[in-house]
């Protein structure tokens, strides 16, 4: 498993407390109304808003706030004008970072994911550097509890996915784009618990981190993540699990 599925790991287990989940909402709202403002406000005929309904519900979003953004974003009620931008880097170590931003203010936003890079040992890259180091993949995991692995594969695999890795805790499952949903609802219908489901930029190799840049990544990771305007962010580090939840 890569490190940065790890950081993700733990990053759900710290989003507990009601801080990190009101940011969590309001990073839920605008990828709805971004949704249904690019795609339109039915999920049934708009993947991409269902997903993000989905997430919002497994996040025990109020039914009203998800209504209001999907109007914000068809226009039914008055909104904000997002605009969205995959910024590019490098971190300690020479690790690739992609940043998934969605802003009302371009000008701010680079200027201040600029000065997060700089003041944590990254920097900006040129677009296309290290965008071609990560695929779109689907990443479902699925929560262990009493399952078997071989019929979980059986499942999967005839759904259409990729590959299948057995974690301390869950099932991670990986797709392609185009058969995500298909799988995920395989899933679904066998009633297993889904512990996340997203569309991520997975990284094709990974580079190995310790010391002082394993310190200084997750620094790097976890003042990118906390930025008002962030919605995602993807790396290439691999960094021991153990380390990371000491450090983060």
């Amino acid at each position: 498993m890569s490190g940065h599925s790890k950081w993700a790991t733990i990053k759900r287990k710290k989003s507990a407390n009601d801080a990190a989940r009101g940011k969590i909402f309001t990073k839920l709202i605008k990828e709805i109304s971004i949704a249904a403002r690019d795609g339109g406000g039915d999920p049934d005929g708009n993947p991409r808003l269902r997903l993000a309904i989905q997430s919002a519900k497994g996040s025990n979003m109020p039914a009203d706030n998800i209504k209001r953004a999907i109007q914000k974003g068809t226009g039914e009620l008055p909104g904000v004008s997002y605009e969205e931008i995959t910024y590019e880097g490098y971190g300690p170590g020479g690790i690739a970072i992609l940043i998934n931003v969605v802003t009302d203010n371009k000008n701010r936003t680079v200027s201040e994911m600029r000065h997060l890079l700089s003041r944590n040992n990254g920097k900006f890259a040129e677009v296309g550097s290290v965008s071609w180091m990560f695929e779109k993949k689907g990443v479902i995991n699925i929560a262990k509890e009493s399952l078997n692995e071989d019929e979980i594969m059986d499942i999967v695999l005839e759904a259409g996915a990729e590959d299948l890795k057995t974690e301390d805790t869950y099932f991670e499952v990986t797709t392609a784009p185009d058969t995500f949903y298909a799988v995920k609802k395989a899933i679904e219908e066998k009633n297993f618990k889904i512990e996340s489901a997203e569309l991520q930029m997975v990284p094709k190799d990974t580079i190995k981190l310790e010391g002082k840049d394993a310190e200084q990544c997750l620094k790097l990771m976890e003042a990118l993540e906390e930025h008002d305007d962030t919605q995602d962010v993807y790396s290439n580090f691999d960094i021991d699990e153990k380390v990371i939840a000491s450090l983060s």
